[in-house]
């Protein structure tokens, strides 16, 4: 199926609770992949504006992740460090590997990538510089919760 990039909606905002919001705020995206009708992974383009970042750096359990840089250059960091990536540089991240990573744009311009990830349920996500934690249960129910488990 040929996907029209004008028709899909650019997605601003983020579900992480209201203390962490800020850090994503220049982010947008377009979910392409939905635009396909796929079922089981999930494909947008993203663009992160000078001084945004990706995510909260984060590892999943269960959820495989892939990027591929489009345009401008952004900062990969992991536990390894950081690693300047430009168009057409790729990384990925198994699951299950406890390697917290995003992307930050520390550039005067915007950047874009494409990122995807598998659905694989139950999974969570683990912040480690945060004090946060994200699951998502096998019956699809999401939340985030501090590390010793209260709700946000």
């Amino acid at each position: 199926m040929q996907i029209d990039l004008l028709s899909i909606p650019i997605e601003n905002g983020t579900s992480y609770p209201a203390f962490f919001r800020a850090r994503v705020a220049g982010r947008s995206r377009q979910r392409v992949g939905k635009a396909a009708g796929l079922k089981n992974f999930g494909v947008n383009l993203t663009t992160l504006e000078p001084g945004s970042q990706s995510a909260l750096r984060h590892w999943h359990s269960a959820q495989d992740e892939f990027i591929y840089v489009v345009k401008g250059e952004l900062v990969l960091i992991t536990d390894e460090g950081e690693q300047w990536l430009q168009p057409g540089d790729m990384a990925g991240f198994a699951a299950g590997k406890a390697n917290g990573h995003h992307l930050v744009n520390r550039s005067a311009v915007p950047a874009m990538y494409l990122e995807v990830g598998d659905r694989t349920q139950p999974d969570q996500a683990t912040y480690p510089d945060e004090d946060l934690v994200f699951t998502l249960t096998a019956e699809g129910e999401r939340r985030f919760e501090h590390r010793d488990g209260r709700a946000y």
